[in-house]
């Protein structure tokens, strides 16, 4: 089964930007995609890479990679939940509160990808496991509408999103 972009209906507006940035092919190769050219940056990065940030008050390297992955775990919980007809609204996260606490300064580049990999390779499976039912139900995340189909497309497209910011801001 392939699994093409939602309509708008399937997710807030803010998320847009991020769905329009990926070609409307199968999520999953996307995922799977995406997966290969992340884990192939983050090789080519050194170790002092971690620490920088392009500007004062703005996230570091290692701190943007943990906001990656924080996002990953909570957009396929989101996916999950709804996905299984449970219809809590669920709330948002509040990403700045996250950044400090996570003492992403105090990780490798190796742990980051062990991570990143291990996440990306969770979510893959869970939307496998997904029937076009599934990725079709529709509910509340952030005081908004969601699918489980938009969360995973969301996911990719924030995922391309930073990965251009490492590029444009930090010079990586």
């Amino acid at each position: 089964m392939s699994i093409f972009k939602p309509t708008d209906a399937e997710y807030h507006p803010f998320y847009k930007n991020y769905i329009d940035q990926l070609p409307n092919e199968d999520l999953i190769s996307i995922l799977k995609d995406l997966k290969v050219e992340f884990v192939g940056f983050l090789k080519n990065l050194k170790k002092e890479d971690l620490t920088y940030n392009y500007a004062e008050g703005k996230w570091t390297v290692a701190q943007s990679l943990q906001h990656l992955i924080d996002t990953e775990r909570i957009f396929q919980y989101r996916a999950l939940t709804i996905a299984r007809a449970d219809l809590t609204p669920l709330p948002g996260f509040d990403q700045d509160a996250y950044v400090p606490v996570s003492k992403a300064e105090k990780r490798t580049l190796p742990g980051f990808i062990k991570e990143f990999e291990a996440v990306r390779d969770a979510g893959i499976a869970l939307f496998e496991s997904f029937d076009e039912e599934m990725f079709s139900k529709v509910s509340e995340a952030s005081k908004s509408h969601l699918s489980p189909k938009a969360a995973g497309f969301i996911l990719a497209g924030h995922q391309k999103h930073h990965l251009a910011l490492f590029k444009s801001h930090y010079g990586l």
